[in-house]
């Protein structure tokens, strides 16, 4: 068991067994002026209904933790010793979440008024659903992918060569993010992001929470295949809105830069691919998602071989693919934590 330190005293007696009807879990990483401005809009979310607000800070070296307890004192705070990822922080935030219902808020997403109210009155008249999403906007209010088809390799391929994007109204092609659905129509999905989502203590306690093999992508997709695996169902429900400000950092692919830090995320993605595949899909399949993604990248290096910066792009995505794939041995283990 992980060793944490809280900024208050566990609550006992009387006030203890007052159990809120959600936990909002929070996760924070070194965005200090951001967890700030979230945590202030969760405040006021959170008053709508009955619930209590946690934070997992993820050893931050920029003074959120101190932040929250300054000037937050009502919220629980919970110092991780180090950083756990995504997976390792909400499941510290789980232990000490005491609601019917668990709420996860990535620290760049503002929750709108009325959504988590709306969110679980629809959680209690619905006991077949597990987990639920909203619909995530950007800063310009246009709709993000909220409602998503487990990963493929084939759906891995139409992302990779850019035909999901160039039909996104195909239901073959815009098949992963359904872009061909309409955002504002709800459905039953395989998964939702994890940037926003409620989800119910009993199914949990019946399937576990994250896989924290997952450091960091793919912790929701596991989720929720557990989830339906266990007969739950998965739902999208677009008047749950959230405005979410996140993403850049990890669209490392889609404009081809491989600085510092988009390598390591890149390097993050792929083992996170790898160990998912390995689970649910066995050898082949892992195998042939290093291999489509190796060779997409061979034949670009090939196409821009006088073009010194793509080639040496593309020559920078399979040396980390295989990197990915030696240090976890094919999609079989996950490498120490912190990644």
């Amino acid at each position: 068991m992980t060793e944490v330190s809280e900024s208050q005293p566990r609550l006992t007696g009387e006030v203890e067994a007052a159990k809120p009807a959600a936990s909002l879990i929070m996760l924070s990483f070194n965005t200090r002026d951001l967890l700030r401005e979230s945590l202030t809009s969760l405040r006021a979310v959170g008053a709508e209904i009955d619930s209590e607000i946690i934070v997992v800070d993820n050893a931050s070296h920029d003074g959120s933790a101190d932040m929250v307890a300054a000037e937050f004192p009502e919220i629980r705070l919970i110092r991780a010793p180090y950083n756990l990822g995504f997976a390792g922080g909400n499941n510290l935030g789980r232990e000490a979440a005491r609601g019917e219902f668990l709420v996860l808020v990535n620290s760049d997403a503002f929750i709108e008024s009325g959504a988590l109210r709306q969110g679980l009155a629809r959680m209690r008249d619905c006991p077949e659903v597990g987990l639920a999403g909203g619909l995530l906007l950007g800063r310009d209010r246009r709709p993000e992918p909220s409602a998503r088809r487990f990963p493929s390799p084939l759906n891995d391929f139409l992302s990779l060569t850019g035909l999901a994007a160039r039909y996104p109204r195909s239901r073959f092609f815009g098949r992963f993010d359904r872009t061909w659905a309409d955002p504002r129509e709800p459905a039953e999905v395989d998964w939702v992001p994890g940037a926003f989502c409620i989800i119910r203590r009993a199914a949990l306690d019946q399937v576990g929470f994250f896989d924290e093999r997952f450091f960091l992508y793919y912790e929701e997709v596991d989720l929720c295949r557990r989830l339906r695996a266990a007969g739950w169902s998965i739902w999208y429900w677009p008047d749950l809105q959230a405005v979410h400000w996140g993403g850049e950092s990890s669209k490392t692919l889609s404009n081809q830069k491989v600085s510092n830090h988009g390598r390591q995320l890149t390097l993050w993605r792929m083992r996170s691919a790898l160990l998912y595949y390995r689970k649910h899909h066995g050898y082949v399949a892992a195998w042939f998602s290093a291999g489509i993604e190796t060779a997409w990248h061979r034949l670009r290096r090939m196409k821009n071989r006088r073009d010194p910066e793509k080639h040496g792009e593309s020559s920078a995505i399979i040396n980390t693919q295989q990197r990915a794939w030696r240090e976890t041995l094919g999609g079989r283990v996950s490498p120490p934590r912190p990644w």
